[in-house]
């Protein structure tokens, strides 16, 4: 059950994805004066070390947030005649996420990575609260540990807990807004299973409440099955949703030439919002198709955005 640490994949494409999305979402729920409670069900750590051990020995950032920070290869230069292409600015999504990445790293570069608790933690105001919860023993008394040179005294509750077991405890908060960040490890299949009911639970007790599921594409029905039951459970409650993914590569398994068998490791991921804000449908439509171009590992990167409700 402990098996999982996101150490091994911090800046990886999929915390691209979930913290593009986190921090556009965050800029305009904090543009209401009104209080925020964020509610993070799995922390993690909190604060990752790119050129630590876990990260040196995955080597997922290299695919992730390092390739936005590097220049982007030369343009093919223009066939003959044909007018030189203007350069495409970054999306603003993107942009926006990669000024958060450098408030960690002042000197430049990505040596220090946020997670959730600090992405968030770092865009709220004082009289904003945050609850963090994470079960792992480790990674709980790290992200204990992180929180506290923060010395953010009542302002964020770190809490050694099940996520999906107490989470609901503080909605609604008395502000009556809250977002709720529920991104498990799904290393284990009922997570699948668990999100849903947790989800289900929670839009009973605090409608209004913003909900947002990272998840991981990969070869498994209950992989596959998550959003598509988000997507019901958002529309018969009534409720505007949005659904976006990432792939960077194929998910087929290979055979080299010496029989060694290679895995692809996570292919795609996606984030699901129910009552999502209403600008993000735009900016993740200028931020998904660069992320595809930039991030892609092969011809089979690609993006997909759907939103109803």
């Amino acid at each position: 059950m402990f098996s999982y640490r996101h150490a091994f994949h911090a800046g990886n494409h999929a915390d691209v994805l979930k913290h593009t999305v986190l921090i556009a979402t965050l800029d305009h729920m904090l543009e209401k004066d009104a209080a925020l409670t964020v509610v993070d069900t799995h922390a993690g750590a909190g604060l990752y070390r790119l050129d630590g051990d876990y990260a040196d020995t995955s080597g997922e950032a290299s695919q992730g947030v390092l390739r936005l920070l590097a220049p982007p290869p030369p343009a093919a230069p223009p066939k003959k005649g044909a007018p030189p292409k203007a350069e495409v600015p970054l999306a603003g999504a993107i942009a926006r996420y990669l000024e958060v990445i450098s408030d960690f790293n002042p000197k430049g570069g990505a040596k220090v990575y946020p997670g959730s608790p600090f992405v968030t933690q770092h865009l709220l105001r004082d009289h904003d609260r945050l609850k963090l919860y994470e079960l792992h023993p480790t990674d709980g008394r790290t992200l204990a540990a992180n929180i506290a040179q923060l010395d953010a005294g009542r302002q964020i509750a770190v809490l050694n807990e099940d996520g999906f077991g107490s989470a609901t405890k503080f909605l609604p908060p008395p502000s009556r807004r809250a977002l709720v960040l529920c991104d498990p490890s799904y290393e284990i299949k009922s997570d699948y299973a668990r999100v849903l009911d947790f989800v289900d639970g929670a839009l009973k007790r605090f409608a209004t409440g913003t909900y947002a599921v990272w998840y991981p594409i990969i070869p498994r029905p209950e992989a596959h099955d998550l959003p598509r039951r988000l997507k019901t459970m958002a529309t018969k409650a009534g409720k505007s949703w949005l659904h976006a993914t990432l792939t960077v590569k194929s998910s087929k398994i290979t055979t080299t030439p010496t029989g060694e068998t290679r895995r692809p490791g996570l292919p795609a991921s996606g984030m699901f919002l129910i009552n999502p804000p209403y600008t993000l449908k735009a900016q993740m439509a200028a931020a998904l198709p660069q992320l595809a171009e930039r991030l892609g590992q092969d011809r089979n990167a690609t993006f997909s955005l759907d939103a109803g409700g």
